[in-house]
């Protein structure tokens, strides 16, 4: 009798533990499950009517990314204000290091996959033009790359909480003849949308001065600290709705494609390869990363990632996706400062499927378009799309306009962004779950490999009862 009922427990206890989960990963099958029947049995949808079915999806994603700024600033302010200047740069050096090589080997992955495969050839492509494409044709490389750097070191930081730094280039038409793109004119603009990167900085920056302050930053440190547990708990709230938020997002955007048998038919073959290469860099690469570094396999830490991983397919956004990312590891007992400073790092920098997405798609172009290639351009390609997806916003679809300065080494035209459009949605959201998936994954390894450091800077600041309660805690976590 006794075992029957210790089982019933551990169901029960496991049930309790993980519904939010289940009921998550359900909602995306039912909402794909739902959008193909709707699709495939109805009549052409209005966009009135697909802005109906995703309504309650908006919602949730809305108060999602509402909890992003407070939490990116308040999260790396507070988790570098904690440590000392040398335990920082020891973290970031580590998370700076690990994206860094996960990033360059997610982009040399999907180069050898696309020049192997060659998907490119013989396809049959219908070309689509959008207004994303239009605005997105009219960028050049050395704006990309300079607004970068200028949304790096923000001249305001409150703008930055709603906008982000954009050169536009526009042609003069009052002259004649037509004037190629690098002669046309060019004004500063601020585009919509959370300049990520600059916030990034700036809460380095004050988190590295509250540091250095000590006991005259402690109460500016206790702000920061205590608005973070605030988005936390906001978070532990909104994720309530996940499941439902992510059945209607997913079922809205499969009733909104065209043809599915016809995109399949066109583009089947390159997406195939991709998505090949975002399974063996998620589960082969970082794989092997993860167990170089902390010698065990990752496999189970990405089963208690469900709940996060269905959620940033469901959204296409990584950085929607953050508030629920450091709410998990926390309940995995991964130290606070470290998760909080790696994880809005990471889903700023680190897009490792967004880097793969972009080297595939642009050889990928150049096989259709018939265009040579020479080991020399296959490295341009590598370095550029390393640097497009840094600059890459975690937001959907983000990554079609870096895109551009992609195909711009290669020599193609940017209006063949429209070659893969068809199926961009879709991929972005997978290239999205691996991007989550690398940055957890990342955290946890940082977090091992700062473990011995950490603890040495907790004794140092401990009083002698909290002494005895860290080396308690230690010897648990050994065994």
């Amino acid at each position: 009798m006794t075992r029957p009922k210790q089982d019933a427990s551990k169901f029960k206890s496991f049930m309790q533990e993980n519904v939010l989960t289940m009921a998550t990963v359900i909602g995306v099958f039912v909402g794909g499950l739902i959008g193909f029947i709707i699709k495939n049995s109805t009549g052409e949808w209005t966009k009135r009517e697909i802005m109906y079915i995703s309504f309650p999806g908006e919602i949730f994603l809305r108060m999602l990314k509402c909890l992003i700024v407070p939490l990116l600033v308040s999260s790396i302010t507070s988790a570098i204000g904690g440590l000392d200047l040398s335990m920082s740069s020891k973290i970031a050096t580590r998370a700076i290091t690990y994206y860094f090589v996960t990033t360059i080997s997610a982009v040399i992955l999907g180069i050898c996959l696309v020049t192997s495969i060659r998907p490119g050839q013989g396809a049959k492509i219908v070309e689509t033009r959008t207004e994303t494409i239009d605005k997105a044709s009219k960028v050049l490389t050395p704006d990309t790359l300079m607004d970068l750097v200028r949304n790096m070191f923000t001249d305001n930081i409150i703008q930055s909480t709603m906008f982000q730094h954009r050169t536009e280039i526009f042609e003069n038409t009052s002259i004649s003849p037509a004037q190629p793109m690098e002669n046309w004119e060019f004004k500063s603009a601020q585009r919509e949308g959370s300049n990520v990167l600059g916030l990034v900085m700036f809460s380095v920056i004050l988190g590295t001065t509250i540091g250095r302050m000590r006991e005259k930053g402690q109460l500016l440190q206790d702000f920061f600290t205590t608005l973070s547990e605030a988005m936390m708990t906001i978070t532990s709230w909104v994720i309530w709705i996940s499941p439902l938020g992510v059945a209607f997002l997913i079922a809205a955007k499969i009733i909104e494609m065209e043809s599915i048998a016809a995109t399949i038919q066109s583009l089947g073959w390159y997406f195939i390869t991709v998505m090949i290469g975002l399974f063996l860099h998620g589960f082969g690469t970082i794989a092997v990363i993860f167990f170089l570094g902390t010698r065990r396999m990752p496999y189970r830490f990405i089963a208690k990632l469900s709940q996060v991983l269905a959620t940033a397919f469901g959204t296409g956004s990584s950085s929607a996706t953050m508030p629920l990312t450091i709410k998990c590891l926390d309940n995995m007992g991964i130290d606070p400062r470290v998760t909080r400073f790696v994880i809005p790092v990471g889903a700023t920098i680190n897009m490792d499927g967004t880097a793969l997405y972009e080297a595939v798609a642009a050889l990928f172009i150049a096989q259709y378009r018939e265009m040579s290639y020479s080991f020399g351009t296959i490295v341009a390609v590598s370095i550029t799309a390393t640097a497009a997806s840094i600059g890459a916003a975690g937001i959907p679809q983000a990554g079609l306009v870096t895109m551009v300065m992609v195909l711009d080494t290669v020599g193609l035209e940017p209006k063949d962004v429209s070659l893969i459009i068809a199926v961009d949605w879709l991929l972005d959201r997978f290239r999205t779950t691996i991007n989550v998936m690398c940055d957890a994954l990342g955290t946890i390894l940082v977090n091992h490999l700062s473990k011995n450091d950490l603890a040495s800077v907790d004794r140092l600041n401990a009083e002698p009862h909290e002494l005895l309660e860290l080396g308690t805690s230690g010897h648990e976590m050994k065994e």
